[in-house]
């Protein structure tokens, strides 16, 4: 298994201070250095590429080598303002511009539980925050407001790429009998018992509450919770390869992912606004 990719800035038992800005890989990042966790934020697209509880293995993948420009394959990327291809545009990013872009750290706290943070993206007529909260879990929430005097239609995603030890040894329970869509095999699906996604997935379910990662080569539990009004995509690219990322790699994690609009485009009026969680803490592994 290979180390992360951003372990190196906790490498050393020195003193230093709970958030500092350093540059890795051409981009800013923020180094999130608490009695209860460690994390990494990208200020490009404010996302969360690096968190680990204190006394536990790190919970989210990144890739080893990140492009010179463009997306950061790894952590939690904001899907934002659509998710996958744009419905219209061929040539426009897939997954939208929030990604792409630097946000603003308008607030960041600490307490004896945790950190606190917010970011905001402003573009054109939308304000686009992240909150998150650190500590033993992991909370994400992501807000968009409207601010043009016309609807629009969107759809966005909190992306998690949740780090395994082995892509072959995980399930996902608490699906059993819901509903989804096999978006590889292009049919509708109910899920029988826990899924597992050795071989490729790409399924999205209309689901409320937890599900649970349990990761046999670990011997660990997540809970994952993508909240009340998302759906849930679960995603791997099995044996399809992704640019950049090596085989090894991409046996170390599987994508459970928080989505609204991923089947048909959310429409937002005029000073309406859109929410999106993901939360996720520490369970026990089932047998």
């Amino acid at each position: 298994m290979h180390e992360h990719p951003l372990h190196r800035f906790f490498k050393f038992k020195r003193e230093q201070p709970i958030f500092q800005w350093e540059r890795f890989q051409q981009r800013d990042v923020l180094v999130i250095n608490h009695p209860h966790c460690q994390a990494v934020f990208s200020r490009q697209g404010a996302q969360l590429l690096h968190f680990k509880p204190t006394g536990q293995k790190p919970w989210l993948w990144c890739a080893e080598k990140w492009p010179q420009v463009g997306a950061i394959r790894g952590g939690v990327p904001i899907c934002w303002p659509w998710y996958g291809r744009h419905p219209s545009e061929n040539a426009w990013p897939s997954h939208g511009w929030a990604r792409l872009i630097d946000w603003k750290l308008l607030d960041s706290q600490t307490d004896e539980e945790g950190v606190s943070l917010h970011w905001r993206l402003t573009l054109c007529d939308w304000q686009v925050d992240l909150h998150a909260r650190l500590g033993e879990s992991m909370e994400l929430r992501l807000s968009t407001e409207h601010q043009d005097d016309e609807p629009c239609q969107m759809s966005q995603a909190l992306r998690a790429y949740w780090r395994i030890g082995d892509v072959a040894e995980v399930a996902l329970s608490g699906l059993d009998g819901v509903i989804g869509y096999d978006q590889l095999n292009r049919e509708a699906c109910e899920q029988k018992g826990e899924l597992r996604v050795d071989g490729g997935c790409q399924r999205v379910f209309q689901h409320d509450g937890e599900m649970q990662l349990n990761d046999h080569a670990w011997h660990r539990a997540l809970s994952i919770d993508t909240g009340d009004n998302a759906n849930t995509v679960v995603w791997h690219p099995g044996r399809r390869p992704l640019l950049g990322v090596s085989w090894s790699e991409v046996m170390g994690f599987v994508c459970v992912e928080s989505t609204s609009g991923s089947t048909r485009q959310q429409s937002l009026a005029p000073g309406e606004q859109a929410h999106l969680s993901l939360h996720a803490r520490a369970g026990l592994c089932s047998a």
